[in-house]
This record gives C-alpha cells, sequence and structure tokens, in this order.
C-alpha cells in the first residue's frame, strides 16, 4: 500500500467530521499513552474517556505543533489506524478560530485567510497613499517630522481606534473560548493558575520537549522554531513597549522624533529586528518541514501573517534610517499603511492562536493544579522526552512490521543480522 498523499489526507475528513475524527484518534492515543512524556496534550487527553467539541477545541489549542508524537506514533499512515495528531488538531484548532470569532458571520475569515489578509493589506496601503496624494503630504522637504506629514491627533484617532477594535473583539473571542472550561471557568483567574500559564506562554516551555527542542523541519530535534518564535513574539512585545514609552514622552512634553539612542527608538530598533529574524527563520522552517504534521489549509493564513510582520519591521526600520530625508514621507505613509493591515487582520488571521493557546494553558495550569493534590502515584510518562530516540526506532520498527508477513520476515532477518 502507497503512503498517502498529505494534501490528499487533509480533505479525508469533511469539516463537519474533524471533530469526530479527533475524538477517535484521541481515544486510541488514550489506550496507548506512548506519547504522555511529551507535551501537556496527552496528560489533559488522559483525564477524559469522553472527548466532546469543547473538549477537542480545547486539547487542538493546547497542542504546540511541535510533531514530536507524530514522529514517535507507531500508528501514522501507512498503519491502518492512521493517526496523526498534529494535523488534526491542527484543523480543529482552526475551525475554532471561526467558532469563537466575532461577530460570528466573520468566523468565515478564516477560510482562504491568505487571501483575505493580501486584500486588506493592499486596500490599506491604497488607503494611506490616497490620503497623503490628497491631502497633498505625500511628499515633505527634508527635516519634515512626522507630525508635518500626519497630526499627531489623527494618528492617534485612526490607529487608537483599529486597536481598540481588534482588541475589544479577541476579547470576546476569549471569553466565548473561556466559556467552554465549564463551571470553573472562574477560577482560571487565580494567581497560581495565572502565573503557571503565563510561565509556560512566555518561555515557550512546550516547544523545547525536554530540552531537545521540536521536530522541525524533520524528525530531528532542533531549537531553531523556538527560537525564531522567541524573536518574533518578544519583538512585538518591544514594538509594543516602544510605542508606550513614546506616548509617555509625548504627553511628558517630549515630541517625536527621538535621539537615536533615546529608549523609544532602541525600544522599537531592537523590536524590529527581532521582526526580521523571527519570521523570516520561521518562514524558512515552514518551507522545509514534513508536510504530514501541519494542515496545507492554513498555509496562506502562517504565511500572511508573518509577512505583514516582517513589512511592519522593514518599513518601520527603514523609516528610521531615512527620516531626515525627502524619502520619510512616502515610507511614512506606506509604513502607516502596513500597520494598519496588521491591526485590522489581527482579530481574523493568525494572531488568535496565541490568545486561545493562552487560555488552553489556563485550562491545563487549573487541572494539574486539581490532579496534583489527589495524585499519589508517579505519572508513566515521567521519562518521555529522555526516550525520544528510542521511540523513534520504535515506530520505525512497527512501521516495518504492520507492513504484511513479508515485509515484517525482512525485517526480523535484518535485526538477527545486525545482532550477528
Amino acid at each position: 500500500m502507497p503512503p498517502p498523499d498529505p494534501a490528499a489526507e487533509s480533505g479525508a475528513v469533511a469539516e463537519g467530521g474533524i471533530v469526530a475524527e479527533g475524538a477517535r484518534i484521541m481515544t486510541i492515543c488514550n489506550a496507548c499513552r506512548y506519547c504522555e512524556g511529551f507535551c501537556p496534550v496527552f496528560p489533559a487527553m488522559e483525564r477524559r474517556r469522553v472527548f466532546l467539541e469543547a473538549d477537542m477545541n480545547y486539547l487542538a489549542n493546547l497542542c504546540h505543533n511541535c510533531g514530536e508524537c507524530f514522529h514517535a506514533c507507531p500508528y501514522t499512515p501507512p498503519h491502518a489506524f492512521e493517526v496523526n495528531v498534529p494535523r488534526t488538531l491542527a484543523e480543529i484548532r482552526a475551525r475554532s478560530y471561526g467558532r469563537y470569532a466575532w461577530p460570528r458571520a466573520l468566523g468565515r475569515a478564516f477560510e482562504n485567510n491568505g487571501t483575505l489578509m493580501a486584500s486588506i493589506l493592499a486596500l490599506s496601503l491604497l488607503l494611506a497613499v490616497a490620503s497623503g496624494a490628497a491631502t497633498g503630504r505625500m511628499l515633505a522637504p527634508a527635516g519634515a517630522v512626522f507630525y508635518d506629514v500626519m497630526p499627531h491627533g489623527v494618528m492617534v484617532g485612526v490607529f487608537g481606534t483599529a486597536f481598540a477594535a481588534a482588541a475589544a473583539i479577541l476579547a470576546v473571542g476569549l471569553v466565548r473560548c473561556v466559556r467552554e472550561s465549564g463551571p470553573n471557568a472562574a477560577q482560571l483567574a487565580r494567581p497560581a493558575v495565572l502565573w503557571k500559564a503565563a510561565r509556560d506562554a512566555l518561555s515557550l516551555r512546550h516547544l523545547d520537549s525536554g530540552g531537545r527542542g521540536c521536530a522541525s523541519p524533520d524528525e530531528r530535534p532542533s531549537p531553531a522554531r523556538r527560537l525564531w518564535h522567541h524573536c518574533t513574539f518578544y519583538g512585538c512585545l518591544l514594538c509594543f513597549a516602544s510605542t508606550v514609552v513614546a506616548a509617555v514622552y509625548h504627553y511628558g512634553g517630549s515630541t517625536a522624533p527621538y535621539d537615536y539612542l533615546s529608549l523609544p527608538v532602541v525600544l522599537g530598533t531592537l523590536g524590529g529586528v527581532g521582526l526580521l529574524i523571527g519570521p523570516a527563520g520561521l518562514y524558512r522552517l515552514r518551507r522545509r518541514r514534513d508536510p504530514a504534521v501541519g494542515d496545507p489549509a492554513q498555509d496562506g493564513m502562517d504565511q500572511a501573517f508573518l509577512a505583514m510582520l516582517f513589512l511592519t519591521s522593514a518599513t518601520g526600520l527603514m523609516l528610521l534610517v531615512f527620516r531626515e530625508t525627502r524619502a520619510m514621507a512616502p515610507l511614512l505613509w506606506v509604513h502607516l499603511g502596513v500597520v494598519l493591515a496588521l491591526f485590522l487582520a489581527l482579530p481574523y488571521g493568525k494572531f488568535v492562536h496565541g490568545v486561545y493557546r493562552f487560555a488552553a494553558l489556563l485550562r491545563y495550569g487549573l487541572e494539574s493544579e486539581s490532579d496534583a493534590s489527589t495524585r499519589s502515584a508517579p505519572r508513566l510518562g515521567g521519562a518521555g522526552p529522555p526516550l525520544v530516540a528510542q521511540s523513534r526506532r520504535n515506530r520505525a520498527d512497527s512501521r516495518e512490521t504492520s507492513r504484511g508477513p513479508d515485509q515484517g520476515e525482512d525485517h526480523v532477518r535484518r535485526k538477527d543480522r545486525e545482532g550477528q
């Protein structure tokens, strides 16, 4: 039996049945428990015997798509069980984004998301350039400052409104996600639970696999995916911190542009560099990664988000370099167009995965805290990550023996020769 085509496999289960497929796979994994030491998905899975849609949404958003379980599992295709945890959870995860979206009708924005993001970017750039041309400020003499091109009040009004709207929509989605936690949802705000979730999110601990790193771009462990995520995440935080500090400076009486060694510029530059390196590294990994562990339907969404982050940083850094030249005004309009597109896309693009993953980490922290008071025996999977290499060998052996009698005998004979 030839290996299934990854692209065809992704469409093997209809969208309406992907939750049922996920429940089928989790039932098999719950009986096997071979991968229980890899990531929090499996301990969370073991607390359940029945997998409802809310459970599958939770597990899907808890999954960091590191791929370790796929490369360790003896039941992946071409085995008859056809277990593919990372891809199945990725499909359920994307489906949950539409379920939590507000307004609900815009949940369809996550379908063909790459095209939508490209359209938003194009329209935002067109609006920015048209605004510059209409106001006669598309060009400015050397030495002009940002607020000569767009007044500070207008800039704050436009981008403050766009960001506030995005934050409000994300907050509604977060509430919808948290409500699926059931009657214990109120306990997610407990300090100990918040601290554990924040620590895991800020350190990306579950992309570490016991210090070995993700199975990315292939089954060999590597810290690269975690590193590029850190560059991207902390690049965003540094840029946000730069904006906040600049606002404090402005309302304190010091207006832009600021000195190159001032705190807003230093923070923004470091953040901008992170947003060049991180998205570029993640894009390169995506191009090389085994397509079997992801959902090809989400490629457009992922790549569009990386492109927007990269363009935001690139245009911002170019603006910093050429801010004292005649190129400042057109560069500012382009940069503002990209930033506006990023803000408009935040609630309906890849950014939402961070919000819902944090909610899943909160729920996992609460469940772990509850288990800690009742568990008396050590977990069977406590030594999971150190056994990664052995589990991969076992997976290869299982595949050999599952392909048929002749191939199984060849496998045994080969092992005998190795023993001699």
